[in-house]
């Protein structure tokens, strides 16, 4: 008997799906992938094609046009807003008198966060529709003479599958926090060490001393003039390191609209007025930190904010994780722990797909040593062997 056709469709805008299709393949455990929050994306202006997002996305269709499989797909001009970084790859380039850009990206711009890539519909063989997907954007890429195509932050299993598919691994860590059925953030201290039990409850002190509470408010009670004093906050952090904010107040506002109960901020007020802000996205077992802004200079106010307000979020509803962005070891000793992300790289022309690949591998080792040392550094009295995500 004879497959059915499959027919892949390359969409100039997430628009160009309907909302009920595309999030029957993205699923709800987490925001970032859904159709909404793309949409938003563009809508705002954030993710286009003046910005270096052009959308690319894929969709496969059946013989009888259903969606079985998906992915967001951008042909990128830079490598900024990625948070894996490939600048020394594009310089290599160039150096030869090739181009790297553009080139094709599957991830979810400006959110550093793992999860699905390859978006299977339930029921649908699965290897088969992951098969299609790969050699349809690979294809694509070869057609039109692109140089390479990246997969950030896929999952472990999907991971796999891109690197048994020939695709170049890499590694990284970031640091998560886990949640291990604790009864109140009192109860998660105490599995700290005296030390840094003490210095815990010092931060959490000085910021209660200078006079500061804390608001929590979901997307949909935020109306415009709050939201204009709390994009101020974030836009003033980008401000100070010298460039421009990825997201302008109007996706804000629109992710508040139409994902009202997925956004959640933590509004740091004296007397009332706010002073501080951090932005969160909440999955169905995860909270994930985003953004952080503040109007002055207070002590510890940022551990506050964007670590412990997070963890004790996270204890009160039964969030098993708490992602809180990248990089940063600061966040070590106030509970979390490496965690190791992973991308993976495909590299059309076979010189550079070999020299990185070799370049990929002794990073990789790099990247396990140093999650390996800074796991030695946990608050903990002794780190269970899986609380180290590794």
């Amino acid at each position: 008997m004879t497959q059915a056709p499959i027919r892949a469709r390359f969409l100039a805008s997430i628009a160009d799906i309907a909302a009920p299709r595309w999030n029957a393949l993205a699923g709800d455990a987490q925001p970032f992938l859904r159709h909404e929050f793309l949409l938003a994306l563009e809508e705002s202006r954030c993710a286009v094609a003046r910005t270096g997002w052009a959308a690319r996305h894929l969709v496969l269709e059946n013989a009888d046009g259903a969606a079985i499989g998906a992915m967001p797909l951008y042909l990128k001009t830079h490598s900024r807003g990625e948070f894996v970084f490939d600048f020394s790859w594009a310089n290599a380039y160039a150096q030869h008198g090739l181009d790297y850009y553009p080139k094709l990206l599957t991830a979810v711009p400006f959110t550093p966060v793992g999860g699905a890539r390859l978006l299977v519909a339930p029921g649908a063989d699965r290897a088969s529709v992951e098969s299609v997907l790969i050699r349809a954007v690979t294809e694509h890429a070869r057609d039109e003479n692109l140089s390479s195509w990246h997969v950030l932050f896929p999952s472990e299993t999907e991971g796999a599958t891109l690197n048994a598919a020939g695709l170049i691994p890499r590694r990284d860590c970031q640091f998560h926090w886990y949640n291990r059925d604790y009864e109140s953030f009192d109860a998660f201290l105490t599995t700290f060490t005296a030390e840094k039990r003490k210095k815990a409850k010092r931060e959490r002190r000085r910021v209660a001393e200078a006079g500061i509470d804390f608001e929590t408010r979901l997307g949909g009670e935020i109306d415009a003039p709050l939201w204009e004093k709390l994009y101020a906050f974030y836009a003033d952090t980008f401000y100070r390191h010298g460039h421009d904010p990825y997201l302008n107040l109007d996706f804000f506002k629109r992710i508040g609209r139409c994902l009202p109960d997925r956004l959640m901020v933590k509004i740091a007020r004296i007397a009332g007025d706010p002073v501080a802000v951090a932005i969160f996205f909440i999955g169905a077992d995860a909270l994930y930190g985003r953004y952080w802004g503040s109007g002055g200079n207070y002590h510890s106010l940022h551990f506050e904010t964007c670590y412990y307000q997070g963890i004790e979020y996270c204890i009160e509803r039964g969030l098993q994780r708490f992602e809180p962005g990248t990089q940063g070891e600061h966040k070590v000793p106030r509970g979390f722990v490496p965690a190791i992300t992973s991308s993976a790289h495909y590299i059309a022309d076979a010189r550079f797909a070999a020299a990185i690949r070799d370049f990929a591998l002794r990073e990789a080792r790099g990247v396990d040593q140093y999650a390996a040392a800074i796991g030695e550094h946990v608050p903990y009295h002794r780190a269970p062997d899986e609380e180290l995500h590794l």
